[in-house]
């Protein structure tokens, strides 16, 4: 499934719409640390792999903005564990 995933830098927020349905991941930005502090995915559209879409637009944008990642939110930690290939953006 495609999902299209939109950054509002303003918001400081990853955004899609799947279904008429708002979901997204929400991070606080300081210095070059992003911490990522909540992922929503309404329930209506659950199981799509939308959290994992939001989580890899997010750690694409760290990527190329130089940016640490600090996974606060429970969804992130577990996503950085089953990807341990991007490690290395951990703060």
């Amino acid at each position: 499934m495609h999902v299209s995933v939109h950054h509002d830098r303003a918001a400081r927020r990853f955004l899609a719409e799947v279904d008429g349905y708002r979901c997204v991941l929400d991070y606080e930005l300081v210095g070059d640390r992003m911490s990522i502090v909540h992922t929503r995915v309404p329930s209506e559209v659950g199981g799509r792999g939308i959290a994992a879409t939001l989580t890899e637009a997010a750690v694409a944008a760290a990527r190329v903005e130089g940016w640490k990642i600090a996974p606060l939110c429970s969804y992130a930690r577990v996503w950085f564990e089953r990807h341990p290939e991007h490690g290395n953006l951990l703060a």
